[in-house]
């Protein structure tokens, strides 16, 4: 789970996130919310121009069966241990930023695979960092980033995903070192 303070999301006097089951134990919520989303990554996902309008509608695809604020930028500062993710008055425009970064960037098209993994891991690195949802970040980041890779002829293999490691890479890749995280994509590839 996240640190946060005064954390409206969750139900009073708990980190329970509100849900639509209404669940109120933590460990009933993470497997409701993994049959959930599982169904929902076996049904296609939102197309779209891969904008910021896009990322919520795959954010809001993969959770709407969860949350009610599934899709919509969070309103909290969150954390995870020391690291403070982006404080939501600034996600909006740093959204804006880096998806105009990656639309300037021709969407990572026509890059070789060793060149679509570095910048694909920026581009992810910084995804993370802007961390955009109260929860299910990480699900939202990587669906996105696989439809990205197909679009840029890059088709990933999940199969091969090892989460422990990616994990691993992408908390690197948090701290400033984009290199692991580039690697573990490069794999995917």
């Amino acid at each position: 789970m996240y640190d946060a303070v005064s954390d409206p999301y969750c139900y009073a006097g708990t980190k329970v996130l509100k849900n639509r089951a209404n669940i109120r134990r933590a460990r009933e919520l993470r497997q409701f919310e993994l049959a959930m989303t599982t169904q929902r990554f076996d049904e296609p996902l939102p197309a779209g121009r891969f904008s910021v309008t896009h990322y919520c509608a795959i954010h809001r695809h993969l959770f709407q069966d969860v949350y009610p604020w599934a899709g919509k930028i969070r309103t909290i500062r969150i954390a995870r241990g020391e690291s403070a993710f982006c404080y939501p008055e600034n996600i909006a425009k740093e959204l804006r930023t880096l998806f105009a970064d990656l639309r300037t960037g021709n969407f990572l098209r026509e890059l070789s695979q060793e060149d679509f993994a570095v910048q694909a891991a920026h581009f992810l690195a910084e995804l993370n960092a802007i961390h955009a949802f109260r929860d299910g970040n990480g699900r939202a980041q990587v669906a996105f980033v696989v439809m990205l890779a197909d679009r840029a002829g890059h088709p990933v293999n999940l199969e091969k995903l090892r989460p422990a490691k990616f994990l691993k890479a992408m908390v690197a890749s948090f701290l400033g070192d984009e290199k692991l995280l580039a690697s573990e994509l490069s794999k995917l590839l």
